[in-house]
């Protein structure tokens, strides 16, 4: 009896955890607005009613839920690239998207981009804005490890971030990934050049002689 119970929770969270990973890929491909959750259902098998079953909250729930599993996403790639130099930590960050698009064609962006446009509840633009944080708070170590200057490393990390968002949209837009290809292989430069330069510390100025 307990191993039917057992395996009758493990079969429920697998059901909720699929619901999840459809609903983030329902929001990286439609938006908010235009996100199906019934859709979202038929794609992970599960009964319908089931949504109020595991997300009590219903979609708001849900919606929060998938950007969580969104943003663990992208931390878990860089998490890959640990150890690396700061422009193949840069590299490794425009290909968790370029994967994206090519495994989408074209068709998936970023989820967390998509609520954050479309937000219907400050929870949402709250859970955004930490997810994005994150983000360029992970990138930010990474380079700073990988030889980047600590104050360059923060500013370099927010430009990756937002670089790659609209990378994405311009590809998605021109089903290309030509214009993506450009934007990462700029960032990857700079970053580069980043590692290279010199860090600039304040000159001493020699102490001044009193007259006699």
């Amino acid at each position: 009896m307990t191993i039917v119970i057992v395996k009758g929770v493990a079969l429920a969270e697998g059901v909720k955890r699929r619901m999840i990973r459809e609903a983030a890929l329902a929001l990286a491909r439609k938006g908010l607005q235009r996100a199906s959750f019934s859709e979202v259902l038929e794609a992970s098998g599960a009964p319908r009613g089931s949504l109020y079953h595991h997300f009590p909250g219903g979609k708001a729930e849900m919606v929060l839920a998938a950007l969580d599993v969104a943003g663990e996403r992208v931390i878990e790639g860089l998490d890959a690239a640990t150890g690396k130099t700061a422009a193949e930590v840069a590299a490794a960050f425009f290909a968790i998207w370029r994967n994206v698009l090519a495994l989408t064609d074209f068709g998936a962006g970023c989820a967390v981009a998509a609520v954050t446009v479309a937000a219907e509840s400050p929870a949402q633009t709250d859970s955004a804005a930490a997810i994005f944080r994150a983000w360029r708070e992970k990138l930010t170590a990474l380079l700073a490890a990988g030889g980047v200057d600590d104050r360059a490393a923060r500013g370099l990390a927010a430009t990756l971030v937002s670089a790659a968002e609209g990378a994405v949209v311009l590809a998605r837009a021109e089903r290309s990934f030509e214009p993506f290809d450009l934007v990462a292989a700029e960032l990857v430069a700079a970053v580069r050049r980043a590692t290279a330069a010199p860090v600039e510390r304040p000159t001493r100025r020699p102490a001044r002689r009193k007259p006699r």
